[in-house]
């Protein structure tokens, strides 16, 4: 019976992981993204991504989540925007990106 009821729990954890979700955020550069002085910076982080730096999304209270699809959030380098997608760890795969 405890087996069953492990395995329920954890088929359960992975089913509502497997769910879109909304995150809200800044669009900033990977490397400005963990300095207080570059927050919410939109000519360097459209410049760094321009350039080559990946972008990455920088909530309200300070979390950094990495990008998995970085053609698709490119032209939103800082802007403040939601996404809909699915978190893998740290990284979201994005369904949609609004403003």
């Amino acid at each position: 019976m405890k087996n069953l009821s492990a395995l329920t729990a954890m088929f359960l954890g992975l089913a509502v992981s497997s769910f879109a979700a909304d995150f809200k955020g800044f669009v900033q550069d990977e490397s400005c993204s963990t300095k207080p002085a570059m927050k919410g910076n939109a000519d360097c982080s459209k410049r760094c991504i321009d350039r080559g730096q990946k972008a990455v999304l920088v909530t309200e209270d300070g979390k950094i989540y990495k990008i998995a699809e970085q053609d698709k959030i490119k032209e939103h380098a800082g802007h403040n925007v939601t996404i809909t997608g699915k978190l893998d760890g740290e990284t979201i795969s994005i369904e949609s990106v609004k403003m």
